[in-house]
């Protein structure tokens, strides 16, 4: 018979292993001598020491999950159990059990750290749902439309909630975002319909300007030219592609009347001059409003320079075009002010500010080409003249460029 501290192998070749409980029978050995019988039976010992030290590793040192941690744990038990290796069982049952403490600790931790997660997720998509309502109320119709897209983004990068709370809290994010929708596109649809309406109405007043153009009641005629002027301004700005034609036919038509009324009283030249240093001064002080930094202030600014630039009376014929070129460009500023965040969040708006533009540059190039010939010809009257439309048109052009800019091309 042989023995060791964990073991023996009695006359029979029956192999014990020495337990808390007492002696267990191992296996029984025929194939050799008793001391190669408790060597192969510790060898399998030393193997399900090793398993248990790689398996304490794994969960100490990998994510293995809870689940396959504890099949790996009973299967090795079922081993110890079983008696089939010579050695210390007993304290390889111990580290089992402390094995799923350790286990059930990390489990525990897990737990919690997905409790943890899930509160986080759910306040930061309260936060986003708190942030898109407010949103849905605001009329920065750009910048909010952005953020809003922006939070769509930040949530799809969350971690879902239970799908109660995730549909809920979605079905209000959602909601806010259909709300913003609805009331940009309202908001929208109304200023179309407004410029719709002005342009009906400059159509009518544009009628009524050239009907009366002929006309040789001096007094009343200029007078109703006044009434005209006052309704064109409170019609409000037509659709961009219309506004251009409907103010030259309406000045043209004005044109052509005051041009007849000033043939006739030629003596008031005098009073004209007047009137257009008075003019010249106005326009100097409106021109100082741009570039336009503060638009409500540059709007009154303009309104005071306007009511005085209307009080004034007409001007030389000849100065005429350049004076009123000079103020038209910087109402037209303060008007494109005023238009930029429409402009900005419109998706037509590029293709007619490049419209607008390439009519500009081509009306510029004719102009250049005018002047050239004109020169040439040696008819620098005419061509002085063309030089002042000109100015008109490249402070236009130069407008449109700008506005152009900011689509970012």
């Amino acid at each position: 018979m042989s023995s060791d501290p964990w073991g023996r192998v009695d006359e029979t070749g029956t192999v014990y292993v020495r337990t808390a409980e007492g002696e267990q029978v191992v296996g029984s050995w025929q194939a050799g001598s008793p001391e190669e019988a408790l060597a192969y039976f510790e060898r399998k010992y030393e193997g399900l020491v090793v398993e248990i030290g790689l398996l304490e590793r794994r969960v100490r040192t990998t994510d293995l999950s809870a689940k396959d941690a504890q099949t790996a744990v009973g299967h090795l038990r079922e081993q110890v159990d079983a008696h089939h290796a010579v050695g210390d069982l007993d304290a390889l049952r111990k580290r089992l059990d402390k094995l799923v403490e350790t286990v059930d600790a990390r489990r525990e931790e897990r737990k919690a750290e997905r409790a943890k997660q899930s509160d986080e997720a759910r306040q930061a998509k309260e936060d986003l749902v708190s942030e898109a309502e407010e949103l849905a109320r605001s009329e920065q119709w750009r910048s909010a439309g952005e953020r809003l897209r922006a939070l769509v983004d930040t949530w799809k990068g969350l971690p879902r909630l239970d799908r109660k709370s995730d549909d809920e809290l979605w079905h209000r994010f959602s909601h806010a975002r259909s709300a913003f929708s609805k009331r940009r596109k309202a908001h929208f649809a109304s200023l179309d319909a407004q410029r719709e309406e002005a342009r009906k109405t400059k159509e009518r007043l544009v009628s009524e300007a050239e009907a009366l153009s002929a006309s040789s009641d001096w007094g009343p005629t200029a007078a109703r030219y006044r009434e005209l002027m006052a309704d064109w301004k409170a019609a409000g700005r037509a659709q961009r592609e219309h506004e251009d034609d409907l103010w030259n036919r309406f000045r043209g038509a004005q044109d052509v009347f005051f041009a007849a009324r000033s043939s006739v009283f030629a003596e008031r030249d005098a009073e004209q001059t007047e009137n257009l240093k008075l003019k010249e001064e106005l326009v100097a002080e409106a021109e100082k409003l741009l570039p336009v930094t503060d638009l409500k202030a540059a709007r009154a600014a303009f309104r005071s320079v306007n009511e005085r630039w209307e009080a004034i009376g007409h001007v030389p014929r000849d100065a005429r075009a350049r004076v009123e070129g000079r103020m038209h460009t910087v109402e037209r500023a303060l008007q494109d002010s005023e238009e930029s965040e429409w402009r900005r969040t419109n998706p037509e708006a590029r293709a007619r500010a490049e419209g607008l533009t390439g009519q500009l540059q081509a009306a510029v190039d004719k102009l250049r080409a005018q002047i050239d010939a004109a020169r040439t010809q040696g008819n620098n009257a005419k061509a002085d003249k063309l030089e002042r439309e000109l100015e008109g048109r490249q402070a236009l052009l130069d407008q449109a460029l700008k506005g152009l800019q900011e689509f970012g091309g």
